[in-house]
């Protein structure tokens, strides 16, 4: 959910050119004062006794979180564990800013961020102790999703958390048996997939609720949704990239080739797993621990590969998901925010934690050496799946540009793909009413659009 808008002085302030370029204007924003806004807002450290409200939905969060507390007695965590973000935090986190009761911190994905700095709800943490010398510490693009790409210029407004680097799970009996090999390209996907659907199989599941899966996959084909021009937006959703991608997958629902009736994250796709029915499925670094928690009984039969191409040879990979540790707007305590937000990203310990119990591959730099990452994974016949995930990760477009409104763009390509698998209109549709229908809420927002 979009959050409202505050106040009239922040639409105003907004609605100048520090907004066309999501750059903060001291005075502007939700009751975060000057802090909010340039680079060289205070950023001073508490003294006493500091407790720090977050807001995560990572399984094992409170574990990383106990570490922290044990190692910093005068700045205390309290965790409340909250649902994914679109399925219930973000709704909260908005209402919690409207009513001035919001955390310290709070867990907001790289899609969802500019959303939120669009209605005042985070601050600008440059200033913070260690946060400008940080970038050097995480992956490139990460770091480009905290500072909206303007190469500090902007601010800083969260640190990066974890990334979704994309490859492909499949069953690899399932594939030997009917004398099929990983498929390297899209062609050979679809070609697989009927051999598949006759042996009376889908080789995947295409859901109703998933935008951000299907966002990774536009992602790859380097078919950004929205592009800056200048003090500008450039709404791009319906482009030949992402017609080249919905029209495949269109093909693949119009044939019967996928399972249309499955849901994300449901346990009528979990017992599809665990049964053989549906055989692969395109996934992101944290999707491992999700198949292997919930399809236990195919242990040792799932492998994984890369991302099938579009052209023979190519190497490129989509991004799902990832998210960010974020300083909220409200918070009275910014510098001891943002040290738990860095400690919490970048310490060896926590980063094991939070790969061994959430799933999360880290965004930042030393985590990618993490010994887990290097290990055989037995769920996966003691491949050394991340070795593939690493891969990906160096694979994924850096240039890829989010929308100030991604949470209104989401609900648009949502709504259409539930129509599309009810039989209703085709992917392509869903793109050139996105479009449309995303422009208007840029415009909403007093955002200039180009054509």
């Amino acid at each position: 959910m979009v959050m409202p808008v505050r106040t009239s002085t922040a639409r105003r302030c907004l609605a100048g050119a520090a907004v066309l370029a999501l750059t903060a204007v001291a005075g502007c924003g939700g009751g975060g004062g000057e802090d909010d806004g340039a680079a060289g807002s205070s950023c001073k450290p508490t003294s006493g006794k500091v407790t720090l409200q977050y807001w995560s939905w990572v399984p094992g969060m409170d574990r990383a979180v106990r570490v922290w507390n044990a190692e910093h007695p005068y700045v205390q965590v309290k965790l409340r564990t909250t649902p994914a973000g679109n399925a219930g935090t973000y709704q909260n986190l908005s209402n919690a800013l409207k009513a001035d009761k919001a955390p310290d911190l709070g867990q907001i994905e790289y899609d969802s961020l500019a959303s939120f700095r669009l209605k005042g709800g985070l601050k600008n943490i440059q200033s913070c102790p260690q946060v400008a010398q940080a970038q050097p510490r995480f992956v490139d693009w990460t770091w480009s999703q905290v500072d909206f790409g303007a190469h500090g210029r902007d601010g800083v407004w969260a640190i990066p958390q974890d990334t979704g680097p994309m490859a492909l799970y499949y069953r690899k009996d399932v594939f030997d048996k009917l004398h099929l090999k990983a498929p390297t390209t899209w062609a050979e996907y679809e070609s697989d997939a009927r051999v598949i659907k006759k042996a009376g199989k889908y080789i995947t599941h295409f859901s109703q609720t998933d935008p951000n899966w299907f966002t990774g996959l536009l992602w790859q084909n380097k078919a950004t949704l929205f592009e800056r021009k200048g003090d500008a937006w450039k709404v791009t959703v319906d482009r030949p990239e992402s017609r080249q991608v919905a029209d495949y997958w269109q093909k693949l629902i119009d044939d019967k080739l996928v399972a249309t009736d499955l849901q994300g994250f449901s346990p009528a796709l979990y017992k599809a797993w665990n049964s053989g029915e549906v055989v692969t499925w395109i996934s992101a670094a944290w999707g491992y621990s999700t198949i292997r928690d919930n399809a236990a009984s195919t242990k040792g039969k799932w492998t994984v590969a890369p991302m099938p191409q579009w052209k023979e040879g190519d190497q490129r990979a989509g991004n799902w998901g990832g998210s960010t540790t974020a300083v909220l707007s409200g918070s009275k305590h910014p510098a001891e925010a943002a040290e738990f937000a860095l400690w919490l990203n970048t310490d060896p310990e926590a980063l094991a934690i939070l790969n061994r119990s959430g799933g999360l591959y880290p965004a930042a730099k030393a985590g990618l050496t993490l010994p887990a990452l290097r290990k055989p994974v037995g769920f996966y016949g003691d491949q050394k799946i991340f070795d593939v995930f690493k891969q990906a990760s160096a694979e994924v477009d850096t240039d890829f540009t989010w929308g100030p409104t991604m949470t209104d763009t989401y609900r648009f390509l949502s709504d259409g793909t539930s129509d599309v698998t009810a039989g209703k209109g085709t992917l392509g549709d869903v793109l050139k009413r996105t479009a449309a229908d995303s422009a208007d809420s840029l415009r909403k927002q007093s955002l200039d659009v180009t054509r």
